[in-house]
């Protein structure tokens, strides 16, 4: 058998056996990457590869290191269920690295953890000034939680007794410049009416639209592929050398 054949039938068969550990892990394991999950992502992927290319050696050795590799994430994840002592060790545990706007150094150190993160991490979750943090906690998955000042908090509806309309998912009509159509028809509306919508934000070609959806209260929003911006706000720490 060619050799290119033989790689195809094992890229084939490596595929599906990482797919389905990955599926029998379940959601969390691609959505939360523990420090397990990680090292088993990387054995795994590491005896796929060498299942592919290495065609001196049987293809069941490899299959069968997945497989036994796979397996161990499947029992890691049923004992760190069963016992939490164990899946703190799994797992780790969660650390607050800012206590009423103040940087807790020493747990950020201890998780190994930089300002530069931490910094990306906020903005991430909508926070650009770390003073109006009351807590913020390091996941063990490496996500953020945070929670604002109650000072700084937005004030919503139900603080004010305030009645509010339902606010369902928008549809999205165009990406990347091509029209879903299924959805179009689901809210019974047709390309004339996009059309239209589009030339009242002064838009002549679908193609130039990335992105548009249409909101429950019936508004079109529209973001342009290229758009025209008066300022442009560059957060790197780039020196400019014009004068």
């Amino acid at each position: 058998m060619s050799p290119y054949i033989q790689i195809l039938f094992r890229a084939l068969g490596a595929f599906v056996i990482v797919l389905l550990i990955t599926r029998m892990l379940g959601k969390s394991q691609v959505k939360q990457l523990t420090v397990t999950d990680f090292i088993n992502a990387v054995v795994v992927g590491s005896i796929a590869s060498e299942l592919v290319i290495d065609l001196k050696q049987s293809s069941l050795y490899f299959g069968f290191g997945m497989i036994f590799f796979g397996l161990l994430s499947i029992i890691a994840e049923w004992i760190s269920l069963k016992y939490r002592p164990a899946r703190k060790i799994l797992e780790g545990e969660p650390a607050i690295v800012i206590h009423n706007g103040k940087i807790l150094e020493d747990n950020m150190k201890k998780i190994l953890y930089n300002l530069d993160n931490l910094t990306m991490q906020l903005r991430e979750q909508g926070v650009f000034d770390i003073g109006e943090v009351e807590f913020a906690v390091a996941e063990p998955d490496g996500s953020l939680s945070v929670l604002p000042k109650s000072s700084t908090r937005p004030v919503t509806p139900s603080d004010l007794n305030l009645s509010t309309n339902y606010q369902g998912i928008a549809s999205e009509l165009i990406m990347d410049g091509k029209i879903i159509e299924q959805n179009l028809i689901q809210n019974n509306l047709d390309k004339e009416w996009l059309f239209r919508e589009l030339e009242k934000q002064s838009i002549k070609k679908v193609s130039d639209v990335k992105y548009a959806t249409l909101n429950t209260d019936g508004s079109l929003y529209v973001d342009v592929k290229h758009d025209k911006l008066d300022h442009h706000t560059d957060p790197t720490d780039k020196i400019s050398n014009k004068k």
